[in-house]
């Protein structure tokens, strides 16, 4: 069993990076005034000139996973909207398969985030409902599996692999 951990920028590093933590602001990236702030969280590499947001809506429960993905030429951001996420994630091994002992399983929050590093495995699973999700990708890796999932053409951004964890029950947030 994967127990699922609070989503920390130090607990997060192996995979990418944990977003929603304002303790890396820098003068030159940041304005704070009383009508609106902002600051630089993340410089996106996608590998391509055209980076998309994608809405994703997640509705899977299940304490099992049985697959996860990777892709192969960009990051992947995800950040969830309307409900928490529990986002599963590992390294590869030196044979390029997921790591078993390098998964790890974190309840990301709305206004909380992470970016996924190239290679980053992965999957998704919600406590319940439908969770909405923004995403930044690279478009063509967005092509690729739309394409895979529609008419099974080979992957060229991504790739599969079977794993047999589960993750904590849920159902006890």
């Amino acid at each position: 069993m994967i127990p699922i951990e609070l989503l920390t920028p130090d607990a997060f590093v192996p995979f990418g990076t944990a977003l929603g933590f304002a303790s890396r602001h820098t003068p030159d990236t940041a304005f704070f005034s009383t009508a609106s702030d902002f600051w630089h969280e993340h410089g996106f590499v996608s590998g391509e000139a055209q980076t998309e947001i994608l809405w994703v809506v997640y509705r899977n429960p299940e304490l099992a996973i049985t697959r996860l993905e990777a892709h192969t030429v960009t990051e992947q951001a995800l950040i969830p909207l309307t409900g928490p996420i529990v986002h599963i994630v590992a390294r590869s091994g030196p044979d390029g398969a997921p790591d078993p002992r390098t998964v790890k399983a974190f309840t990301i929050e709305p206004g909380q985030g992470i970016v996924m590093a190239k290679e980053c495995w992965h999957a998704t699973r919600v406590f319940s409902g439908d969770v909405t999700c923004a995403m930044l990708t690279r478009a063509a890796t967005t092509r690729d599996l739309v394409a895979h999932l529609h008419a099974d053409t080979p992957l060229a951004e991504s790739h599969y692999a079977d794993i047999d964890i589960s993750i904590e029950n849920t159902a006890e947030r």
